[in-house]
């Protein structure tokens, strides 16, 4: 008995050292049954996949004589593709993602953080190589990256918005940003063309208040902008709700022209969503941009 209390006291003090982030981020990998991301596709690898029939232009070196006998057709042993691929994360870390508009919803940051994280999880539980662009954190494999990806995630900036890091990303890598995109576009047009230069595919992840895509403010309002260096008053804040949606609209009709021409998927998820929602069509549209 004292064995067993001793290894579960164990157990919980190492628990409590966990990041509040990691065991969110945990918990919402778990409820996302999914299957190896990705992997399963014929090709070079040692672990067997399918026996398929022969097919023209197969050598006979290929066909599986014992598997063949067995019946009247030839049969060729396909192996599991198995060449891990490499997903750069960008995680906006600014001001801006701070913000929430109800005190029962999380704020922008921390969902980008959580979605970004959990799918961290499943991609290296899946066998891919995990990072983060730039040069803070080159992709690898296993549990301590988990736990290197949580530190990083923790840490935060004091610029008002944030603008994707584009360097060191690998020659066709995949990648992953998510920001609510609000800052100035060209940041976003820089990056994705350097990514695009180097055939790197992946996918754009805008994370929104719901305030901030209804706008459901009347009368005297003051705008300030999260890092304190923008400060707007006005008397008839409803006169402002058209033009605003107007230039909203815009700028979501820029980022997914942008994503079409550089081969990159893009979607918009609100914090009073469901994350697993917004983790379930992540993982669809990273398998579409391998």
């Amino acid at each position: 008995m004292n064995s067993a209390r001793s290894l579960r006291l164990s157990a919980e003090a190492e628990a409590a050292r966990l990041p509040p982030l990691l065991a969110r981020a945990e918990h919402l990998a778990g409820t996302v049954l999914l299957g190896e991301h990705g992997r399963r596709r014929a090709g070079m690898g040692d672990d067997f996949w399918q026996y398929r029939p022969v097919q023209s232009g197969d050598s006979r070196r290929m066909v599986d004589w014992r598997r063949s006998a067995r019946s009247d057709a030839q049969y060729v042993r396909e192996r599991e593709w198995q060449v891990a691929q490499s997903v750069m994360l960008w995680v906006d870390a600014s001001a801006s993602m701070r913000f929430t508009s109800d005190k029962n919803l999380p704020t922008k940051s921390d969902r980008a953080k959580l979605i970004a994280l959990a799918a961290a999880i499943l991609l290296i539980k899946g066998g891919e190589r995990v990072g983060v662009t730039g040069t803070d954190l080159p992709p690898r494999r296993g549990r301590a990256q988990v736990l290197r990806l949580s530190e990083h995630f923790s840490l935060e900036q004091d610029v008002d918005y944030g603008v994707p890091e584009a360097r060191a990303m690998l020659p066709h890598a995949r990648a992953l940003f998510v920001s609510d995109f609000m800052g100035d576009i060209a940041g976003v047009e820089q990056a994705l063309s350097k990514a695009a230069d180097r055939g790197v595919r992946g996918v754009l992840l805008q994370v929104l208040d719901p305030a901030e895509e209804g706008f459901p403010f009347h009368g005297r309002t003051i705008f300030e902008s999260a890092g304190k260096s923008v400060r707007y008053e006005t008397l008839k804040a409803n006169d402002l709700k058209e033009r605003y949606l107007e230039k909203l609209e815009t700028r979501k009709a820029a980022l997914r022209h942008l994503c079409a021409v550089t081969g990159w998927q893009f979607s918009t998820h609100h914090t009073d969503s469901a994350a697993q929602s917004a983790l379930l069509w992540l993982h669809r549209a990273l398998e579409q941009s391998s």
